[in-house]
């Protein structure tokens, strides 16, 4: 099994807003850069279709190696909540609806093919990866303006 680094970063203007996100895969010494936008949507939407997309671009089963400066979606795995809000039909403990529960049945769905690990950094800090994914980022949600 191939071991992948995966970056990602969401941006939005506005919350919901134009939105765009952000990732750069790297493997055996390759890179790639992949980004995407919507115009109406939000912040967390475009961190989780980073990650998406990053699985949803691996060809094969990878070990994967995520990093992300959302605590939405590296909670939202590691601490088990998207599992627990799918086993109760979408519906958080409080019995409130889940947000987005298309795009967690999506990655929950990837990660039964990848063997994925999250690593949360903090944004906006200094990460040339994370800057990088900003970046690209930003300038999918500035076509939607």
């Amino acid at each position: 099994m191939k071991t992948v680094e995966a970056f990602t970063d969401g941006a939005c203007s506005g919350n919901p807003g134009p939105g765009g996100f952000g990732v750069i895969l790297r493997c055996e010494g390759r890179e790639r850069e992949i980004s995407g936008g919507e115009a109406h949507t939000t912040n967390n939407r475009m961190e989780l279709m980073g990650v998406i997309t990053a699985l949803e671009t691996l060809k094969y089963p990878c070990k994967v190696k995520i990093t992300t400066d959302s605590k939405y979606v590296v909670d939202g795995i590691t601490k088990g909540w998207a599992k627990g809000w799918k086993k109760r039909g979408w519906k958080k403990s409080d019995g409130k609806p889940a947000l987005n529960p298309d795009l967690w049945e999506r990655l929950l769905n990837l990660l039964e093919i990848h063997d994925a690990e999250f690593f949360w950094i903090k944004g906006h800090a200094g990460h040339p990866e994370n800057e990088r994914c900003d970046r690209l980022a930003v300038e999918q949600r500035d076509k939607f303006k």
